[in-house]
C-alpha cells in the first residue's frame, strides 16, 4: 500500500476554484467552479483538443470572452486590458458609431464593456443586429461589414445602411437580405 504525501503547495491547489477546460471548434473554453462564469480563450486548438500555439502566462495574442447575460454572441471580448462588446470588435466600430447601430448612448456601451452596469437597455437592439450581421456574414465577407454598415448605399436611396436603422427602417435591410438569400431581382 502507498501512502501519498501531500505538499502545502497540493493542499493549496485542492482549495482553490477549480476550471473545467474543454477545446471545442478552435476555443478553449474554461468554467469557474466558484464563479460559474464562462470565458473563452481563443487559441489554435488541435483536433485531439490541445492548445496548438499560444503563451499560457498571457500572451498578448489570447482574446478571452465573457457572457454578457441577454446578449447573443460570445458577450465582452478582452485583448489584453481594452474590453469590447463583441459585435462592435467584430464591425470594427468606435463607441459612437456603434451606439446609432444600437441606439443606446455612447456613455452606456462604455458602463457595459467596463462592467459597471447592466446590458438591459442594450439587449434587444443588439440581439437585433447581431441577427442582421450574421445574416449578413453568410451572404458576404463579415470582415466587410462594418464599412458597408456606414457607406451609402444605392438600394436604400443613397443612406448608409446605418442610418436606415437610425430611422427605425431596420425592415428594408431585412428585406434585402431575404432578397439576396432567395436570389430574388431588386
Amino acid at each position: 500500500m502507498t501512502t501519498e504525501k501531500r505538499t502545502p503547495r497540493a493542499k493549496a491547489a485542492k482549495n482553490r476554484p477549480t476550471k473545467t477546460v474543454t477545446a471545442r471548434g478552435g476555443k478553449v473554453q474554461a468554467r469557474s467552479s466558484k464563479t460559474g462564469k464562462r470565458t473563452v480563450a481563443l487559441k489554435p486548438v488541435s483536433t485531439d483538443g490541445t492548445i496548438v500555439s499560444g503563451n499560457r502566462s498571457g500572451a498578448k495574442n489570447v482574446i478571452v470572452s465573457t457572457g454578457v447575460r441577454g446578449l447573443k454572441g460570445q458577450g465582452l471580448l478582452q485583448v489584453g486590458q481594452v474590453k469590447k462588446l463583441e459585435l462592435r470588435d467584430r464591425l470594427g466600430m468606435p463607441r459612437q458609431m456603434f451606439g446609432r447601430i444600437v441606439n443606446v448612448a455612447e456613455r452606456t456601451i462604455a458602463k457595459v464593456e467596463s462592467g459597471n452596469a447592466d446590458a438591459d437597455k442594450l439587449i434587444r437592439p443588439y440581439n437585433e443586429v447581431y441577427r442582421l450581421w450574421e445574416a449578413l456574414g453568410e451572404l458576404v465577407d463579415p470582415e466587410s461589414l462594418g464599412l458597408w454598415f456606414q457607406t451609402p448605399n444605392d438600394s436604400f436611396d443613397g443612406l448608409k445602411p446605418v442610418e436606415v436603422i437610425e430611422r427605425g427602417e431596420i425592415d428594408r435591410l431585412w428585406d434585402m437580405v431575404f432578397e439576396l438569400q432567395t436570389g430574388m431581382p431588386g
